[in-house]
């Protein structure tokens, strides 16, 4: 099997997640269907949460989970959530590309309310029970941007430093109690966001969509590719397996050596 021939589907993480829950945002598409599906092979019962709740509901139908459509702008929704779940995948975001001076205020804060504050919420609203069992695995999607800055991407950025300094403490809070919180940190995967993001730059720099992965975004890994959602997922199953039952508060670089410079 080739380094680029990723197969959706396939597993290579032996874990048992067999009377396990999960939660899983953002999860119609991209990284948050493919956790969803990797998870739910393991045993999860998985609950699809999307703002797209007809997407959401097929996802969840194709994995005998539960699908919930929700706003997680809306502090009315992030009120109403119930969430009771032994695994959290917080996922959901969005992106905008625009110079600090220029940045719509009310984009910049509803990108928080929807990568920062949200996640927030859902792990508080889920601790009690995880305590409580004495298990859980918080999976926070960060991104080499949680790590590193990028031009014009003022609010991603900002929601994802937050979201690292927060699992971190969940992790130092959690950690005698059995639970444990993580970032995953991808460079640049094969989404819908991302390929949102190939067709703005491409717009942007009047350059072809080609040339935005090979000339902007693949410029700095030594493996020049796209990471596919579903190692994403992989990595995601791993942190639930006993053998990761010591990684805790960890920020898990997947970049190809982008950030190794």
């Amino acid at each position: 099997m080739s380094e680029a021939s990723i197969v959706p589907g396939r597993s290579s993480v032996n874990v048992d997640l067999t009377g396990r829950s999960a939660f899983v945002t953002g999860a119609a598409s991209g990284i948050g269907r493919a956790c969803a599906e990797r998870l739910s092979r393991a045993g999860a019962a998985v609950t699809v949460l999307d703002l797209d709740g007809e997407a959401a509901s097929k996802v969840a139908e194709g994995i005998g989970g539960e699908a919930l459509q929700a706003d997680l702008s809306d502090y009315g929704v992030l009120d109403s959530l119930e969430v009771d779940a032994d695994i959290v995948v917080n996922n959901a975001g969005l992106q905008h590309v625009s110079a600090v001076e220029e940045f719509p205020p009310e984009r910049f804060s509803m990108i928080l309310t929807i990568m920062l504050d949200a996640p927030f919420r859902i792990v508080q609203k889920a601790l009690p029970g995880m305590y409580e069992k004495g298990w859980g695995r918080i999976i926070n999607i960060s991104s080499i941007h949680g790590l590193i800055a990028s031009p014009y991407k003022s609010a991603y950025i900002s929601a994802k430093h937050g979201l690292e300094g927060f699992s971190k403490t969940v992790a130092l809070e959690g950690g005698g109690k059995g639970v444990t919180s993580n970032c995953i940190c991808p460079a640049y995967v094969r989404t819908p966001l991302v390929e949102n993001q190939i067709a703005d730059q491409a717009r942007t720099h009047g350059i072809s969509e080609e040339e935005v992965i090979e000339k902007i975004m693949l410029t700095e890994p030594a493996i020049k590719r796209l990471i596919e959602p579903e190692e994403v997922a992989e990595f995601a199953a791993f942190l639930c397996a006993p053998e990761a039952s010591f990684i805790n508060g960890a920020s898990l670089v997947m970049d190809g050596g982008a950030t190794a410079h």
